[in-house]
């Protein structure tokens, strides 16, 4: 299924080709900074992302001990994309910002030992205390 988003001020589109690998909702504290709460996150195949406009970004070192970069729009500030040094293969898509956030479901809560005590956390999802193991990328393998 494509779907398509954007930034606050649509200065960058983008386009995402393929299904979410995974869709989680992260309590680490760096996204506790930059969002105020946890975030919504779709990992999905790096080459099934597009995007146009420009980019501006910052890299740190995350609680995982992985260099994330964290991509978003410069001239409105809205948080886009995240990138990790341990899976280059991947890039992660704030849900926020497609055109239809609804039509992603998060599957997973991640760093919720770092959750604050009134986090809104769904107990019917997967936890996992700190950082997951990655998403598997379907086989491009035919079944045999």
């Amino acid at each position: 299924m494509e779907r398509n988003g954007h930034c606050l001020c649509g200065a960058v589109t983008f386009k995402l080709t393929s299904d979410p690998l995974a869709v989680r909702v992260c309590w680490c504290r760096d996204c506790q900074h930059f969002a105020a709460n946890g975030t919504v996150n779709a990992i999905v195949p790096a080459s099934a992302l597009e995007f146009s406009g420009p980019l501006a970004e910052y890299t740190k070192v995350a609680d995982s001990g992985n260099e994330v970069t964290r991509q978003f729009c410069p001239q409105c500030g809205t948080h886009l994309f995240g990138i990790s040094s341990a899976r280059p293969q991947f890039k992660v898509v704030r849900t926020g910002n497609f055109d239809d956030p609804s039509s992603i479901t998060p599957d997973t809560n991640i760093w919720t030992q770092s959750a604050p005590s009134w986090a809104c956390i769904d107990h019917s999802l997967e936890q996992a205390e700190q950082q997951p193991l990655a998403p598997q990328a379907p086989s491009s393998r035919p079944a045999q």
